[in-house]
């Protein structure tokens, strides 16, 4: 996206007193998560989840410390930090990644006889959207859905992983966690004095304005 908050680093809270220290040891654990640090994927299975990570959210080259999303995935799966529920169809999710990553290696090789991590990134976009689409039927899946796996566990662990970590708070604006300063201007459009401010609005805050503008006409 456009840069909407340039210079912007939330990291500049946490040695005061917006962040307590229970906020700031969490926040220190994800900025020090080795990003090729991995216990529960093997090798190969680490080389996929790599490369649909760098599909799902690509990061800019140029970010100093971008999000770690593949070890952060690691991490979820090697503590069995469960989101707890989990759709009957599905294995649990460490059992449904294991078999994800390798249906996607299998299909990647009997469609471009080349693993998955190897794609171009057309050909690994076009996978994952027929994956999203449920078109993918491999013997790998395992009576596993691809669509279900694209929408249960790939989409909600990456994008969470993505916006738990600083460098997603720096390009969205997010000012931290609200413990133990809280939010006060709640309303649309009004932000607290400590929160960024946008250099380039987006288009709904601008049709918004355009809004309130004729609105007062």
């Amino acid at each position: 996206m456009p840069e909407r908050f340039p210079g912007y680093d939330v990291l500049a809270k946490r040695r005061t007193q917006s962040w307590n220290d229970q906020t700031r040891r969490v926040i220190e654990g994800r900025l020090t998560v080795d990003p090729q640090a991995h216990s529960f994927f093997d090798d190969a299975e680490w080389r996929t989840l790599q490369a649909v990570c760098e599909r799902i959210i690509p990061q800019p080259p140029e970010r100093q410390r971008p999000a770690p999303l593949a070890a952060m995935v690691d991490e979820k799966m090697a503590t069995n930090a469960a989101d707890g529920y989990r759709d009957a169809r599905m294995p649990p999710m460490g059992a449904a990644w294991r078999r994800g990553l390798a249906a996607l290696d299998a299909e990647a090789l009997a469609r471009h006889r080349r693993t998955f991590a190897e794609l171009a990134p057309a050909e690994a976009d076009g996978m994952l959207s027929a994956a999203q689409g449920g078109l993918l039927a491999h013997e790998a899946w395992a009576g596993m859905s691809a669509e279900l796996f694209f929408k249960q566990r790939v989409i909600p662990d990456i994008v969470g992983a993505y916006y738990a970590h600083p460098a997603a708070w720096n390009e969205i604006g997010y000012g931290g966690p609200a413990a133990p300063r809280g939010y006060v201007r709640l309303d649309f459009d009004r932000r607290d004095p400590w929160e960024a401010s946008e250099a380039r609005p987006g288009r709904e805050a601008q049709a918004w304005r355009e809004n309130q503008r004729v609105g007062r006409s």
